[in-house]
Order: C-alpha cells, then structure tokens, then sequence
C-alpha cells in the first residue's frame, strides 16, 4: 500500500507555535489549567505564523481583480499567489486549476455539481459524510468497509469491472480516516480507478495537516482539503485539479467574477459568457485573507519540514496508544489493524463508560478537549462498534445519561501545535478515569453530558 513515511533517522521537532497554547481554562474540582487541546481532526489551532501574516496583511485589505487602486491590486497579486503557493504545495500538474472554496465540504459539492450527468460515483461507507453525501444527484454505488489496504483496492476493482465501460466513472476516498487516522492506499486505489476509466477525487482533509500531499504522485485527479484543519482560520478551502469538468460545468454559483460578459437580448433576456478559469466557480468577493491564510499555512508546514512533522507525530502516536494500551477497558477502533500507518486520530471506547460521560470529564476535570459522538462518519462509527451501519445516530453526544451504554465513541486528535506535555496529561486522565471514576456528577442536557451544577 501506499506509505507516506518520514526518514528514519529524522529527529523529533519542536512542536510549531499554535494559537491558544498558553490559553487556561477553569475545573469544575477548582482551580485552573492550560487548555489541552486534542480536537485537531476537528479543527486544529491556526499557527501562530498564519495568524501574524494575516494581521500583517489586514491594513492592506482591498477588493480584487477590478480595482484600479494600489490596495486593491496589491490584494489581488496577494489572492493569485495564494493560488500558485498552494498549487505548488499540492505539486499539481500543469493545466490543473485550484479554486478556492469554503471547505472540502464546499469543494467537493462543487465537484458533485461538475460532474456528467451520466456519471457514476463509488465511494466507500467508510468516509466522512463531506465525501459521502454530495452524489446524491449522481448514480451512487457505496462499497462496504474493507478491512484491509488490498482489500480496499480489490472491492473498488470489482466494482468498476461491473460498471458500464462507456460512461464517465468517479471514485471518491479519503487520504486518511477523519475516525481511525489509518492512511489509505490511494496511489493504488487511483491506478485501479485509471485502469477502469474512472477518475479519482482524493479528499485530502485529514492527511494534507499530517503528510505531504503530491498529486502528481499519487495521480489524482482532484484533491480536496480545508484550510481549519490545516491550521489556518475557519471559512476557507481548496479543490484542486483537472480543469475539464469544472470548465465544462455551470458556474457552482452564478454572480459578478464567474461571468466574463454579460449581455442582453433582443427579446429582454441575458447571455452569459462564463469565465473558463478558476473564476468560474468563485463568484462574488473571493475570502482573500482565507486564501492568503491556507497559502501562509502550507509555507509553514513546508519550510518546517515535513521529516521532522511525521517524525514528531509518530511520536505522540506511540504514546497514545502505548498508553491506552495499558488500560484494558480501553478498545481502540481500527479497520486495519495496530499495525497500519496512521495519522494523530484515534477513536476509541471505555467499557462500561457512556463516550459523552467521559468527554465531559476530561474537559471538566482536567482540562483536556476530546470529541465524542460518530465524528460524522456514522456508517463507518457504526461498523467498528460492531452495531447496524444504518442504525440512525447524530454527529454530537448520544441521549444516554452517564453510566448508560451509548453507540458512540471518543476521538483524541493531534498535530504539529501539540506538546507532549498534552498526550501525557491525557493519557494520566483516561487511567485515573478508568480506575477512580469522575469525581464530579454529571447530568445530560440538550444530549450533551455535563458538569451537574
């Protein structure tokens, strides 16, 4: 499979100064303590870089594209080498274009609004519902969990040699789960796409803040992330790629920046001639400090090193799960196995502890930030916990009180802004948790557990 592996003998790194890591919180047992915060698969802190380029920028902000003036230009060469910064970092091809969106939810609507009509979609129940849910407009066939990286590839080639060999086919999967933190074998599922006739969207989300992402090398046709995950502010996004489809497409949006030309009719209607670049689908004022923030983040990453980043997280991944290793009412969910490469997400569950009872005592006890709940990949969240995958679940806490057993799980996740300091705190709670219990009472309310005042 394909392995996205830093040198073995790269050293450790510091970790990269992150907004809020000196941030303190209150505890419900009194007193106070720097915030751990171990929700990056959600979003992760902007890097402190990120957030002083943009404040740099902020008295220079102007409209782009059509104004004459010095701020508005300068903002616009700011935006279109955003573009070029970005398209460098993901190592696209010539001809590919990289539109800027909100988010790889936004992204990859975008791409289900680009797609043929006739087009067939496969994407696998294991992904997160961003990549699961657009195609509804689509002929969708979705593949059943494989359990291991070949098995992956053999469930997609299967698929696709019964599709119809003589219409346009997608394949829509992840880098790395957004439940498991496991990396997927995309540069094989992409040959076995390409070998069928398919194309391949990668969604990038939780692998670009983890691992370099090549799409020359893995040869997908697009790739989509967000930029909060990425350690940049929220509101931002790319979708990076072949331009074919895009250009082929009605603009995502209809407005002032996708049309090249506008005219009226002899008849009181309008002609409009649409733009065949990347403005095409970025209608109306473009998120320029958005942009601008994603380019800034992906020099940091890059110029960091990226040996040194998977050399680090490697780290904190062993320690995490070493630690909860020890702890056996503690079951970590896989798909493919403790040996498979990861990236700093791990779900896990406690026996005999509701998932939004224990969230809640680690943040009220002890000032660490987790996720509960199906982390909005309830088939697969369903699958692991060995329950029905249709069984219906929300993305936040379940409605069982503390104590009561939940079909939910606890996702501790991290990256390049973590100190050990963090993990080690964590992994302190979940043995004192497990061995004490809470020393607080707990109730539920509106399906979230908390403190009991």
């Amino acid at each position: 499979m394909s392995v996205f592996t830093a040198a073995a003998d790269q050293s450790v790194c510091a970790p990269l100064p992150v907004l809020g890591r000196d941030v303190t919180v209150p505890l419900v047992t009194g007193g106070e303590v720097t915030y751990a915060a171990l929700d990056y698969a959600a979003s992760a802190p902007a890097l402190q870089r990120v957030w002083d380029d943009v404040a740099a920028y902020a008295p220079y902000y102007g409209s782009v594209h059509r104004g004459a003036g010095y701020l508005s230009q300068l903002s616009t060469d700011l935006f279109e080498n955003a573009r070029r910064t970005v398209a460098e970092f993901l190592d696209c091809r010539d001809g590919d274009q990289l539109v800027f969106t909100r988010s790889t939810t936004d992204s990859l609507n975008l791409l289900a609004r680009a797609i043929p009509a006739d087009c067939q979609v496969f994407v696998f129940e294991t992904e997160h519902h961003a990549s699961l849910l657009p195609w509804q407009d689509a002929r969708v066939t979705y593949l059943n969990a494989p359990r291991t990286p070949r098995q992956a590839v053999e469930t997609l080639e299967r698929a696709l040699a019964d599709r119809d060999p003589h219409g346009p086919a997608l394949v829509c999967v992840t880098g790395a789960s957004n439940v498991t933190g496991e990396l997927w074998p995309v540069r094989e599922l992409a040959a076995a796409a390409h070998a069928h006739g398919a194309r391949i969207v990668l969604d990038a989300a939780q692998l670009a803040p983890h691992h370099p992402v090549s799409v020359r090398d893995l040869d997908v046709d697009w790739v989509a992330f967000s930029g909060h995950k990425l350690y940049a502010p929220f509101g931002s996004g790319v979708l990076a790629g072949r331009a074919d489809w895009l250009q082929a497409a009605e603009p995502y949006l209809a407005g002032g920046g996708a049309s090249r030309k506008v005219t009226r009719r002899e008849d009181g209607g309008v002609d409009v001639e649409w733009h065949e670049t990347a403005a095409r689908h970025e209608a109306g004022s473009p998120n320029v400090i958005g942009a601008y923030a994603i380019a800034s983040a992906c020099k940091t990453l890059t110029e960091a090193g990226w040996d040194g980043l998977v050399a680090r997280e490697r780290h904190l991944i062993e320690k995490v799960r070493t630690g909860l290793a020890d702890v056996p009412e503690v079951r970590i969910l896989s798909l493919f196995g403790d040996d498979a490469p990861r990236v700093g997400v791990i779900s896990f569950v406690v026996e005999g502890w509701n998932s939004s009872h224990f969230a809640a005592a680690l943040s009220a006890e002890y000032g660490i930030g987790v996720r509960d709940g199906l982390f909005c990949a309830h088939p697969l969240v369903r699958t692991l916990l060995g329950s029905d995958p249709q069984t219906q679940g929300e993305c936040g806490a379940p409605e069982a009180a503390p104590g009561e057993k939940s079909l939910n799980a606890i996702r501790v996740s991290f990256g390049a802004g973590t100190p050990d300091e963090h993990v080690d705190r964590f992994v302190r709670a979940v043995r004192e948790l497990v061995t004490d219990g809470a020393r607080w009472k707990y109730r539920t309310e509106d399906g979230r557990c908390v403190p009991a005042v």
